[in-house]
């Protein structure tokens, strides 16, 4: 399978670097087009994939053609080479945020086989998490064809399109929320005496052995912050203040506030 991205930003770049570090697919069957040649041309240095000169270019040359664009350019891009993918009968793959099968069908038609993913940025270092709906021209060796390419970036689930928006927000927008965690607690650490290094690495590190320790265990969430919380101890007096101070209610409105974006982008 040749697989082609249109657009090399973070996202496409980092699905990119995680399927080259993979080994699921040669860099040589990787191609790429971005009209800003600056990230195109680090993408290939950096992982070997092939630059192209044009989006028309592409499509001729790869079999899966994968939309790694902003929502917004969707309508203009496939205006431009829409016909070229209904023509070539490829394997659309999008990645682009409220930009639903529905959409897609009616700027392609009902004859190519048109799959969505919601990627996140952790799939850069092959711990990824991602949903794949396909529509119902995809076939199912299609859409597993798909859900492998994800999964050797982390974890992919085929889920229910009317799903997406609440998926989006839970694993889609949250790494950008816990980055945001773990800045904060790297300030209260670098506040109480501990150089900037060791706080973020002590505070990164908590973070990640316990969401390991969270998917490894069938406990409850609250079974476990009650292991960590001794009675009138010190997690508890910073667990209520947290409760205190809204952070719960914070959360929940976050992934509120994304599924309502999302849904305006899906217009």
């Amino acid at each position: 399978m040749r697989l082609g991205f249109i657009g090399a930003g973070h996202m496409a770049s980092a699905i990119v670097d995680g399927i080259v570090s993979s080994g699921l697919i040669d860099a040589s069957q990787i191609c790429a087009h971005d009209p800003a040649h600056g990230p195109l041309a680090a993408l290939a240095e950096r992982t070997g994939i092939v630059p192209m000169a044009g989006n028309e270019e592409l499509i001729e040359a790869c079999e899966t053609v994968v939309l790694a664009v902003k929502p917004q350019v969707m309508p203009s891009l496939l205006e431009a080479v829409g016909a070229m993918i209904v023509a070539r009968r490829r394997l659309t793959v999008s990645i682009a945020a409220g930009v639903t099968l529905t959409h897609l069908d009616g700027w392609l038609g009902p004859n190519v086989p048109l799959v969505r993913v919601m990627p996140n940025l952790n799939a850069s270092i092959g711990q990824g998490m991602a949903a794949v709906a396909g529509n119902s021209v995809a076939t199912g060796q299609q859409i597993g064809g798909v859900m492998q390419l994800f999964a050797a970036v982390g974890k992919a689930i085929e889920l229910d399109e009317r799903l997406f928006p609440a998926f989006t927000a839970i694993a889609g927008s949250s790494p950008a929320w816990v980055f945001l965690f773990i800045e904060a607690l790297g300030r209260a650490g670098l506040a109480a005496g501990m150089t900037k290094a060791q706080a973020r690495q002590a505070a990164a590190q908590a973070v990640l052995g316990s969401a390991a320790l969270l998917l490894s265990s069938p406990a409850h969430p609250w079974e476990l912050i009650d292991q960590v919380s001794s009675p009138g101890g010190t997690t508890i007096a910073g667990l209520n203040t947290l409760e205190e101070r809204g952070f719960s209610a914070a959360v929940i409105a976050a992934v509120e506030a994304t599924i309502a974006r999302e849904a305006e982008l899906a217009g």
